[in-house]
């Protein structure tokens, strides 16, 4: 059968040692995916089909597309990439489903990949919203893509859900046995931003940490924003001149912020 797919070589660098977040968010996101990776006996015992299913929600630039990479990187699985606005109908969606099927990549510690490790990853991404355009597929289509019974097809399946907008999403394609586990990738906080200058400039304090943590929880920056004013621009910015930058960029961001603000008040409206 001719494959709807167009195959490429994934070697996405991201990995959760490089993923900037909360430590003890990441720590609880790799020991569920250990679970769900563990539990095959579990899920047969049980009568249920081998699956999870992972809701990544925020703004734009807060990771949700490098967690996406991290988790594939860290269980080896292959990656299917789809934009639910360029299937047209329910039948392709199916089809769609059915072909995505792979091994389990080599893990390193010895272990041999077998036919028994029939693995895939499903990446949905949802922009917008939902379906749309020309396309006819249904929320009920949608939904028994996710747990009806081609959802039990092959073996083990990860089906992640990307939206920018969780508040537009139908609650019936987000409740629990679709959608296990709901991740808010928000703006940056302070414990993320110190996962991120470990990253990034292999520091673990430094004295201007105390105006970051200050400030960021005054302005809305995402991880994205934060990431780019500690990357170094020349050799001569060290760890004390890309905090600087940083530092400066969320005064400039709360100064406008506070100016806003100050106007809808001298316009009557309450925020």
């Amino acid at each position: 059968m001719c494959s709807l797919w167009t195959e490429v070589v994934f070697k996405h660098p991201k990995t959760f040692e490089t993923l900037a977040m909360d430590p003890e968010k990441k720590r609880e996101i790799i020991d569920d995916l250990d679970m769900f990776k563990n539990g095959k006996e579990q899920h047969r015992r049980v009568g249920k089909a081998w699956k999870r299913g992972y809701l990544l929600h925020g703004p734009p630039g807060t990771g949700k597309s490098t967690m996406v990479a991290a988790m594939a990187n860290y269980l080896g699985y292959d990656g299917y990439d789809m934009e639910l606005t360029s299937v047209h109908t329910n039948t392709d969606l199916r089809k769609l489903l059915i072909q995505t099927t792979g091994r389990r990549k080599a893990t390193g510690d010895g272990e041999d990949d077998d036919d028994d490790a029939k693995t895939t990853t499903k990446k949905v991404i949802d922009r917008g919203g939902g379906v749309g355009g020309d396309s006819k597929v249904t929320l009920s289509g949608l939904l028994n893509f996710i747990d009806g019974l081609w959802s039990a097809f092959g073996e083990e399946r990860l089906i992640v859900l990307t939206t920018n907008h969780v508040e537009d999403l139908d609650p019936a394609l987000i409740r629990t046995g679709r959608m296990d586990k709901k991740i808010e990738m928000s703006y940056c906080d302070f414990e993320t931003f110190k996962s991120m200058a470990k990253i990034h400039l292999d520091v673990d304090d430094h004295e201007m940490f105390a105006a970051v943590e200050r400030l960021l929880p005054e302005v809305d920056l995402v991880p994205a924003d934060v990431g780019e004013h500690l990357t170094a621009k020349n050799p001569r910015d060290d760890a004390g001149a890309c905090l600087a930058r940083l530092v400066n960029a969320l005064q400039e961001a709360k100064a406008k912020k506070d100016a806003a603000e100050r106007q809808d008040e001298d316009n009557g409206v309450v925020v």
